[in-house]
């Protein structure tokens, strides 16, 4: 009846489609629920008729910062079981004048030499993947190639807290006796005798040490090939416990003790005298003590042995600018009020105190400026807050767009001008490295100005064998793959360094 008329077909569809499915013709014939789908969507993603929209290959969430393993040079060695050198670090150390008298020949000099030696290391990490976990992957993911991608990250992660401060020779010893003082305010400390113990830590034991977790003391390895490995954990000796009368229920103690060198960090105990439980640690070296300690480490699990230091690693940056005879310029802040410490203090027109104090020492003694300054992302916000609130404002230059809505809010130094050169003003760059602890900065020399030094690198990995991965052969139903290399930091001048160390936040 439409074939001669379309426009009556078209209506007489469109009139179709709007009858709902429970029209009562079709319930006149029986049928019922066909208002209902036969198929809907799954409330879950993993049942029903539903595509799993899943994209392939794993995503990679973490970060792989290696900040100084990118900049220091890598060479390769020449055997051996260390890297030895030699260098003559003074000439003429007596003042012997020069003005000779006719005819006759100069005094003769006097010249310094010394000997270095770095044993090399060997650094490593291993990782697996079952049968299954292989079969199970299968058209997702090739997870034999994360293995072997994620052990090298591991390594370089590794590796770079090594450079910064990896530790194999400088022991901090037997952490000081911590000095008390109490109050019957600030805190909600109860009427007791209440004991505080300290412990100072290594680069290595701040990093790794938290109150939830602990600090590490003594470390006992397990390793893929089932020997086992000992080695310190980054934790001095603990204190004596100093003890001190409170008066509650709203008491509260502050704790200091003179700061030990090469510490970067103190983990503090305190209780009931031989019941004293890891309660905070800080990067100064006092505490303020306002409530029971909420850790669960206690003190007498350490026992009494200094694990400040771990044998399988070498001396980083911080260490070998620690040791003593290294001839780098440290600065450590002083206690201050105890719990609150002494932060940076600006100079007001523009700079730092303590910072010139560092530049200048370093010109006055070595004739030399640092390039890089190393800060925590506290100090770098530390470092722009006090060289903006305390400079002159001709110090500064602004270039503002007129474009509407083009104005940004906030400032961040990234460069440090340094007073003390021959040239007249040089400029260090401010970096924030990921693995250094609030309360630290470190300076760095990436070229000396000294005529023929034969220093390539003032700087450098020296390696006996550099990055390698091994498969091992098949010992079970996994297949294994470590990551290695062998190597020591070389720093040919320790003295181009600078530690600026005990800085309190503000």
């Amino acid at each position: 009846m439409y074939q001669d008329n379309p426009a009556a077909a078209l209506e007489a569809l469109k009139k179709a489609q709007a009858i709902p499915l429970n029209d009562p013709i079709l319930a006149q014939l029986g049928i019922s629920g066909l208002e209902k789908s036969t198929f809907s969507q799954s409330a879950s993603p993993t049942s029903g008729l539903t595509f799993y929209d899943l994209e392939l290959g794993a995503k990679s969430l973490y970060p792989v910062l290696t900040p100084l393993r990118n900049m220091v040079p890598r060479v390769s060695g020449k055997g051996g079981i260390q890297a030895a050198w030699r260098a003559i670090t003074a000439i003429n150390t007596s003042g012997m004048r020069v003005g000779v008298s006719g005819g006759n020949r100069g005094g003769v000099q006097i010249v310094s030499t010394a000997d270095y030696t770095a044993s090399y290391k060997g650094i490593g990490i291993e990782s697996n993947v079952d049968f299954e976990a292989q079969y199970a992957a299968q058209g997702f993911d090739d997870v034999r190639a994360i293995a072997a991608r994620t052990g090298l990250q591991s390594l370089m992660l590794g590796e770079e807290a090594m450079i910064l401060g990896g530790n194999t020779s400088l022991a901090l010893g037997t952490t000081p006796t911590p000095t008390l003082s109490a109050a019957s305010s600030g805190g909600t400390l109860a009427t007791a005798t209440w004991s505080v113990i300290c412990v100072a830590l290594s680069l290595d034991g701040v990093i790794n040490g938290s109150v939830a977790g602990g600090i590490q003391s003594t470390i006992t390895r397990t390793n893929a090939d089932g020997s086992t490995d000992t080695f310190g954990g980054g934790a001095a000796a603990k204190s004596t416990n100093a003890t001190i009368s409170v008066t509650g229920p709203t008491g509260s103690v502050t704790a200091s003790v003179a700061a030990v060198s090469g510490a970067l960090g103190y983990a503090w105990f305190w209780g009931a005298a031989g019941s004293e439980v890891l309660g905070a640690i800080t990067t100064i070296n006092s505490v303020a003590i306002t409530a029971a300690a909420a850790g669960t480490q206690t003190a007498a699990s350490l026992g009494s042995t200094d694990r400040s230091t771990n044998a399988l690693a070498f001396d980083g940056f911080l260490t070998q600018a620690f040791k003593s005879g290294s001839g780098a310029t440290i600065y450590t802040m002083p206690t201050g009020t105890a719990g609150v410490g002494t932060p940076l203090t600006a100079d007001g027109a523009g700079g730092i105190v303590e910072i010139d104090v560092i530049l200048k020492n370093m010109w006055d003694v070595y004739r030399l400026t640092p390039d890089t300054i190393w800060v925590n992302s506290q100090e770098a916000l530390n470092l722009s807050k006090k060289i903006l609130q305390g400079s002159a404002n001709s110090a500064f230059k602004f270039e503002f767009s007129v474009t509407q809505d083009m104005l940004g809010g906030g400032v961040m130094v990234r460069r440090y001008l340094n007073r003390f050169s021959m040239q007249g003003g040089l400029v260090l760059d401010i970096k924030v490295h990921p693995n250094l602890p609030a309360g630290t900065i470190l300076m760095t020399t990436s070229a000396l100005p000294y005529p023929i030094n034969n220093i390539g690198n003032v700087f450098q990995i020296r390696t006996r064998q550099d990055y390698y991965q091994i498969e091992w052969p098949l010992r079970s139903r996994k297949y294994e793959y470590g990551v290695y290399a062998d190597e020591v930091l070389q720093i040919y001048a320790p003295f181009s360094m600078a530690i600026l160390t005990n800085i309190s936040n503000g």
